[in-house]
């Protein structure tokens, strides 16, 4: 039976119809097999509403008796209540699944960009630390979270540009020049080119674009200045440039804390926004400045932390390999450099030695030089043991360098110590373990061995032996370059007959060391020597018997002096002696062993024909005799002539008869020397 409708009811009844149109709309489209973009919105915050609204009036119903209308809405508050719930959990569901897919994209841009940073930056994880460090004072200045998303990821992308500049530009370790600044200014609007399809939900790409924009309208690649750069760009740009000052790039080396902070200060207002510029500073002491920047903040999400973690036991190894490709191309262009930077064989060496621990480890570093008729002997070693590989001398294809030059290949971890075998020195004590040699070969031609050792066994691998190889190739030019520039030098400063130091290497050698003479006060003694009667030599038994006759006395004088002291041959058979530290005394003591030890030579001109020589020498001492070079060569020529004429006049003596005679005339004053006596015989020369 139908009851009469009070007012009450008609407007209860039109109050749910309107609370459950929503409803029967969303059931029409999905049993009509379409969906309404907007419901998709509205639904889930129409039915919980509707739910509670029917739960009540059922209940008011129920009340007043009228418990057939309560059922239906109780009814129709369940279908609500359960609808509600089941569309809330698809919607949380599709929300946690859209937070995981995020940050998986999140994590896979992070990885390529970290590949990318790892190619460019001599230190790793300039990315993450800019990341962190513009997060932070986004949120400081009160930027939304869409918008801090946005400049996070910004951060991680803001130098992907740089893969269209080139590798040694991005490596050069100093100043650029004008077409290479150049070429780095275009990496901001490649970035951008990059990115700007890419339908971020955030703003990104002009991020990027705008980074090295500066506050005083000087930057690139817009020009734009002041509060024209999106903030984002500002906050990316005093990230970045903190960052940067703070560790080692190619071009200069990090700055303390302190030096960044007063920088940052000098930059405000010119560079980076001024207001920034504060906050950050107020903030600095509470931001994570080292390792620390890498770990996952606060609003990275599970998911996220989650890809990171699947990609730790993987991504040190591949940015690792990465960086030391860059690394080996970096090492490489300075090894060039420094190859082109010196002509002497030891700078040469030092130079490729310091630059080449970057790439091969090692304890000693050694060259060693030879060719099969001369053998191999050790020019440069630095390191452990370094003076003692410095004396070894290998016959041809002995040792570890003989065989690598003789065969042309290299040799990993061989023993040191068969070095010393092969050279019959007493082995060294046994530091090195591993050795690692490659020959150096320029136009075809082996011009020596490389030879790395190490004092762990067995340290050296097939990537070491590849990298050496790869540096033996450019250094081995260079190498023979150096050996052929010593060569030309030494014969440039060398007498090409007997080997002494000429006259060019005499007066540079006596300018210095008449110049240290004067500083510290001490005496530099100058003997000039002449072979007595040499052309008679030359002119009995010809000029090539004359000159073995000059390579003797050679001999004698340079095994006669002091290691340090200089011998040169002057001009013809006259000689000069630079003994340093040596007075008036000294010297003359030294005029009298050197004329016996050449009054001892018994030269054979020919078979069963001896020839006797003799030595007359001058002696002149700094500061007394004269304070230059000059003078001293003066006093000691004429003291030479004066003995040669004495000589000749007493003609060939004992060496006791010629020591006494020679003290007594150096005390008599030169006017009362008395005459020569005449000769009672004739002497041979």
């Amino acid at each position: 039976m139908n009851r009469p409708q009070t007012p009450f009811t008609i407007r209860l009844r039109a109050t749910i119809e309107w609370a459950l149109k929503p409803l029967r709309g969303l059931a029409r489209s999905r049993t009509a097999g379409t969906w309404i973009p907007r419901w998709h919105h509205r639904v889930p915050g129409v039915i919980y509403p509707t739910a509670l609204l029917a739960t009540v009036v059922g209940s008011l119903l129920a009340a007043n008796g009228r418990v057939i209308e309560a059922g239906g809405l109780w009814l129709v508050a369940g279908v609500a209540w359960w609808e509600g719930h089941r569309r809330g959990r698809g919607c949380a569901e599709a929300a946690i699944r859209e937070h995981r897919l995020s940050g998986l994209h999140m994590a896979t841009i992070e990885a390529l960009a970290r590949a990318i940073d790892a190619k460019d930056q001599t230190s790793g994880s300039h990315i993450r630390r800019v990341q962190s460090f513009a997060r932070a004072l986004a949120h400081a200045v009160g930027v939304s979270d869409d918008e801090v998303q946005g400049i996070a990821t910004a951060a991680l992308l803001h130098d992907v540009g740089k893969l269209a500049v080139p590798e040694h530009i991005l490596s050069k370790p100093g100043p650029l020049t004008v077409e290479e600044f150049e070429k780095i200014k275009i990496h901001p609007q490649v970035g951008f080119e990059i990115i700007e399809h890419v339908p971020f939900p955030y703003p990104v790409a002009p991020l990027v674009l705008c980074h090295h924009e500066r506050w005083d309208g000087a930057g690139y690649p817009l020009g734009l200045r002041g509060d024209d750069i999106p903030l984002g760009a500002r906050i990316l740009a005093v990230s970045d440039y903190f960052d940067s000052v703070t560790r080692d790039r190619p071009y200069n080396k990090r700055m303390s804390g302190d030096l960044a902070v007063l920088l940052l200060r000098q930059e405000s207002g010119k560079a980076l926004d001024p207001t920034l510029v504060s906050v950050f500073l107020e903030l600095l002491p509470t931001l994570p400045l080292a390792d620390q920047a890498l770990e996952s903040s606060e609003h990275d999400t599970h998911e996220l932390a989650r890809s990171r973690r699947l990609l730790e036991n993987g991504e040190k190894a591949a940015f690792t390999n990465i960086a030391r490709a860059h690394q080996e191309i970096y090492a490489l262009y300075e090894i060039a450099q420094a190859i082109g930077s010196s002509l002497g064989l030891a700078d040469t060496m030092a130079l490729i030695a310091g630059k080449l621990t970057a790439l091969v480890p090692f304890s000693c570093c050694a060259l060693f030089v030879g060719d099969e008729d001369e053998g191999v002997r050790c020019r440069f070693a630095a390191g452990v043991d370094g003076d003692d590989i410095q004396r070894i001398a290998l016959r041809p294809g002995r040792g570890l360098a003989g065989w690598v030059m003789r065969n042309r290949r290299s040799l990993v971890n061989a023993r040191p110590a068969a070095d010393f075998e092969a050279a019959d020195m007493p082995p060294a004590a046994p530091r090195l373990r591993s050795a690692l040699v490659c020959p150096l070969i320029s136009n075809d031609r082996v011009v020596g061995g490389l030879a790395l050792y190490h004092v762990d066994q067995d340290f050296y691998s097939d990537e070491h032996r590849r990298l050496l190889d790869r540096i033996s190739e450019q250094a081995a030019a260079a190498i023979s370059n150096s050996i052929e520039y010593e060569q030309t030098r030494e014969a440039s400063l060398s007498d090409a007959l007997t080997g002494l130091p000429n006259t060019r290497y005499m007066f540079a050698h006596l300018t210095r060391e008449l110049a240290r003479a004067e500083r510290l006060g001490t005496e530099v003694a100058i003997l000039v020597l002449d072979l007595d009667d040499f052309k008679k030599v030359n002119d009995t038994h010809g000029h090539h018997v004359g000159d073995r006759a000059l390579r003797e006395v050679a001999r004698v004088l340079r095994e006669t002096v002091r290691p340090y002291d200089v011998c040169v041959r002057y001009a013809g058979d006259e000689f000069i002696i630079v003994l340093a530290g040596c007075g008036l005394e000294e010297a003359e003591a030294k005029r009298l062993e050197l004329q016996q030890a050449i009054d001892d030579v018994i030269f054979e001109a020919a078979p069963g024909c001896p020839v006797r020589m003799g030595l007359s020498i001058g002696a002149a001492v700094f500061p007394g005799d004269g304070d230059t070079y000059e003078a001293l060569l003066a006093t000691a020529d004429g003291r030479m002539y004066r003995d040669k004429k004495s000589r000749k006049s007493l003609g060939i003596r004992s060496r006791a008869s010629r020591q006494q005679e020679s003290l007594v005339l150096e005390d008599l004053p030169e006017s009362l020397t008395p005459a020569p006596a005449a000769p009672t015989s004739t002497r041979v020369n």
